[in-house]
């Protein structure tokens, strides 16, 4: 057996969704997960540290590129036009990277476990959003709520996307998304 396996990180987590898919996410054990992919536990090792990871490895990445680009976007842009620009610009890079995605949505919501640590994958976003418009200048509170409000308009759209993956880009769904939102606190009392 060769040393390296081709794709084994994606087999892993394709074999992990498929399975979760089937018997439900508290019923699959790592070794099921392997004996899908066709490789060993090891290789799970290398890779991921529990099954959970497999749902959420690279997560942590998305945190780092949405302060990134908050922090590349231009200079003159308002705090929540800078958020909107990154939110923006990262989801239209994320749906091209998640072609299990429609199917890892349904594996969280069966699982109390995965739904929580959804929830800190966002929060992440959001500590690091905010962090980065305050580097912008932009006022600690007023950071804090673009940031929460950015990370929902971008939770939203991106579910919009799932819904409808063949439709229109991520882009339009999160600019209709902000459309929305701007038209409902215009409207409020």
């Amino acid at each position: 057996m060769p040393r390296w396996m081709p794709r084994a990180k994606e087999r892993l987590r394709d074999a992990a969704i498929e399975l979760s898919l089937e018997h439900g996410y508290e019923n699959v054990t790592v070794s099921e997960i392997t004996d899908r992919a066709g490789l060993t536990r090891r290789t799970f090792s290398r890779y991921f540290t529990d099954k959970r990871d497999v749902l959420f490895a690279g997560s942590e990445q998305l945190a780092e590129a949405v302060g990134a680009t908050v922090r590349t976007v231009d200079a003159d842009l308002a705090p929540w036009e800078a958020t909107v620009a990154a939110l923006r610009d990262v989801g239209d890079q994320l749906v091209q990277l998640v072609p299990t995605a429609s199917g890892r949505r349904v594996v969280i919501q069966t699982s109390a476990d995965l739904q929580e640590r959804e929830r800190t994958k966002y929060a992440l976003i959001a500590t690091e959003l905010t962090r980065a418009l305050r580097e912008r200048g932009a006022p600690e509170h007023a950071a804090e709520v673009l940031a929460e409000v950015g990370v929902t308009a971008f939770r939203a759209a991106f579910n919009r996307w799932l819904d409808a993956p063949a439709g229109k880009p991520f882009s339009a769904l999160f600019d209709d998304v902000t459309v929305e939102l701007a038209a409902s606190l215009s409207r409020a009392p």
